[in-house]
């Protein structure tokens, strides 16, 4: 999410699943979940309106995974997207210190008082963006420089990212949402590269995984964005020739040993140590291996089974085994499964959360 990209949200108002074992992946029934949550979001959503973007991401691209966009009207869902961008309204605007990017929804672009504001935000504008490739917009008629000229006012001086202008907090997962924002808009003039890897390698705790922020416990979530904002800015390559000095700034041996670890004894992975197996760090720790080169090193048939236990007969996921399925996990869980190769999924490329065929658009 946006201020709690890591929290859980909310799940809708159902009857509790029967107690029972699934034994194959359910596209239909997911691509009905999600559907329904495209037409719809059940009322317990209300308190997640702020982030409406990111949920819509996580319909969009769930669907785009499953091989079901049909199912959305694309054009308007880029229209709709698009009216979100925040504008400066003169070209000096862009020097203000304000960001001008998407707001994460209607009501968070105006104030108590009713007058609109620019309250756009770092993860609201990688959704944004990250949809609008995802639907097939034509972005040669997007105006990037807005985005671009005004990231570079959230970059602090210890290299991380605000989300937005003012009052937040900073730390990775900012980090990794203009590294999106940058390899979607195909231009790093929107950061200070030096400055983001010191402070991605100063988020490395002494046991290999990364938190959030300097000194922090280390974090699944925050191990995926310190390792795949690393690979966007193509700081990973084992090459000494190509990268010099990148690799020496993370320990990768305590980084691979600590991320091994988190596959728990039920299959499932864990975000911590001491912690369940939750469906989402499938995802997480799964990505982060595969960006690695070594993901093969998962139980692969001991995840799936884990992640067969959460996945509802209503179509979607859960957190945990036999509770009752929520957009987030439900859109993590599928995307799990794609990284587990799952026939009939689109693989994904692992560090931008991009089906392949869309991030080869960004890439190329």
């Amino acid at each position: 999410m946006e201020e709690e990209e890591f929290s859980d949200p909310p799940s809708p108002e159902l009857s509790p699943p029967r107690q029972q074992q699934s034994t194959s992946f359910d596209r239909e029934n997911h691509v009905t979940f999600l559907e329904m949550m495209y037409h719809m979001l059940p009322s317990h959503y209300q308190s997640q309106e702020i982030n409406h973007l990111t949920l819509a991401y996580f319909v969009v691209s769930g669907l785009d995974i499953l091989h079901a966009l049909d199912r959305i009207d694309k054009e308007v869902v880029s229209d709709w997207v698009l009216s979100f961008q925040a504008r400066p309204c003169v070209q000096s605007d862009l020097r203000n210190g304000q960001f001008y990017g998407f707001h994460g929804s209607r009501s968070s672009s105006y104030a108590s008082d009713g007058n609109e504001r620019n309250a756009s935000h770092l993860a609201s504008t990688y959704c944004a963006l990250a949809i609008l490739k995802i639907v097939g917009y034509d972005m040669s008629k997007f105006d990037s420089e807005p985005i671009l000229l005004s990231l570079r006012s959230l970059q602090q001086p210890d290299g991380s990212f605000m989300p937005i202008h003012t009052g937040a907090e900073k730390d990775l997962r900012f980090v990794y949402c203009a590294a999106a924002i940058c390899s979607i808009l195909n231009s790093w003039d929107g950061m200070d590269k030096e400055r983001v890897v010191g402070y991605i390698s100063n988020c490395q705790s002494y046991d290999g995984g990364f938190g959030l922020s300097p000194g922090l416990e280390s974090h699944g979530g925050a191990t995926y964005c310190a390792v795949a904002s690393l690979q966007l800015m193509g700081l990973l390559s084992d090459d000494p020739m190509l990268n010099p000095t990148s690799t020496s700034k993370i320990n990768r041996q305590s980084l691979l040993d600590w991320t091994i670890q988190r596959q728990a004894a039920d299959g499932g992975i864990q975000g911590r140590p001491n912690k369940p197996s939750d469906t989402c760090y499938a995802f997480w720790m799964g990505a982060v291996l595969r960006i690695l080169g070594v993901g093969e090193l998962i139980d692969r048939d001991a995840l799936r089974r884990f992640l067969l236990t959460c996945q509802s007969e209503y179509g979607g996921f859960s957190k945990f085994p036999g509770d009752l399925p929520d957009l987030y996990h439900s859109f993590y869980g599928i995307a799990a499964f794609s990284l587990l190769d799952e026939l009939g999924l689109k693989p994904l490329l692992a560090e931008l959360g991009l089906s392949l065929a869309d991030a080869n658009c960004v890439l190329t």
